[in-house]
């Protein structure tokens, strides 16, 4: 029998090349939808806040904005517009995903976009030792320190979760 090839995502390559330690964790991936960040996170055993899902917003003034958050939180868009200069930001529709980031739904990744993105991860993120993204297909979690995902997406830390 063939031995499975392993998956390698542009967001693996892009943080191999920056030198940026990473574990990565590879599942059969559910179907996706509204609660998908939170059945991968059961599925792979890890605690929700430690894993966060990505998001894609569109500001009124600043356009496009990478948006991390807890698996089990929703994105609060008046303090993400607040965040990033914008009077009004909305998250983009599915159909845009692939276009603007080169991933698909439930593969978003924060990392090896097709452009760096103004990237926001939620405030709680800084305290954790590590945590958990998208690899940047459906199948694979990519498990770093916050300061790392800093490194290799120039994040900012903000409240931007609804209460």
């Amino acid at each position: 029998m063939a031995k499975k090839k392993p998956v390698i995502t542009n967001a693996m390559r892009l943080l191999r090349a920056s030198k940026i330690p990473f574990e990565e964790i590879e599942y059969e991936s559910p179907e996706v939808g509204a609660d998908f960040g939170e059945t991968v996170a059961e599925l792979v055993g890890l605690p929700m806040e430690m894993s966060f899902k990505t998001l894609v917003a569109r500001g009124d003034k600043n356009g496009i904005a990478v948006v991390c958050v807890p698996c089990d939180c929703e994105v609060d868009l008046k303090k993400l517009a607040k965040v990033t200069g914008d009077k009004k930001t909305e998250l983009i529709h599915v159909k845009e995903l692939l276009g603007l980031t080169g991933y698909i739904r439930g593969g978003v990744s924060p990392i090896g976009m097709k452009k760096l993105y103004p990237t926001y991860v939620n405030i709680s993120a800084e305290s954790l030792e590590k945590i958990a993204v998208s690899g940047g297909v459906c199948g694979v979690t990519l498990i770093l320190s916050p300061q790392d995902l800093q490194k290799a997406t120039k994040c900012v830390f903000a409240d931007i979760i609804k209460e």
